[in-house]
């Protein structure tokens, strides 16, 4: 059985930090789950573009608002609590917050906690080096 705390997790090399953003990665590919879990959150005012080209991403909001806009199509969603979505399809997309946004994140195939987005928004793939 795992069993972490947020607030611990954050105090370590759990939390990963980037501009206007940061990721508590509760649990990674080490732990042997098949999928990894996070809390991040956004920044208010801040918007990013994301495009995981070698994941598949599931998003609840907790808390906060913003909006979602899937860059090839052009459509918005507006995100607030109790609000998921699933990136089924490797959507690129910008992630904008009015407030500050809270989400629990879940990643397959899971990342190790080292990844970093590269310059077009994704991370590499597992069998890649950067």
């Amino acid at each position: 059985m795992i069993v972490r705390d947020l607030e611990d997790a954050r105090k370590t090399e759990r939390l990963v930090k980037a501009e206007g953003w940061d990721s508590t990665r509760l649990v990674l590919a080490g732990d042997g789950m098949g999928f990894s879990f996070h809390i991040t959150r956004i920044q208010p005012g801040t918007s990013h573009v994301f495009h995981y080209k070698h994941h598949f991403e599931s998003v609840y909001c907790i808390s906060g608002e913003g909006t979602i806009e899937d860059l090839a199509t052009g459509t918005t969603h507006q995100i607030r609590p109790g609000v998921v979505y699933a990136l089924d399809l490797n959507d690129r997309h910008r992630l904008s917050a009015r407030s500050e946004l809270v989400l629990a994140c879940c990643f397959n195939p899971p990342v190790t906690g080292t990844e970093v987005h590269r310059e077009d928004g994704s991370y590499a793939c597992a069998t890649e080096t950067a």
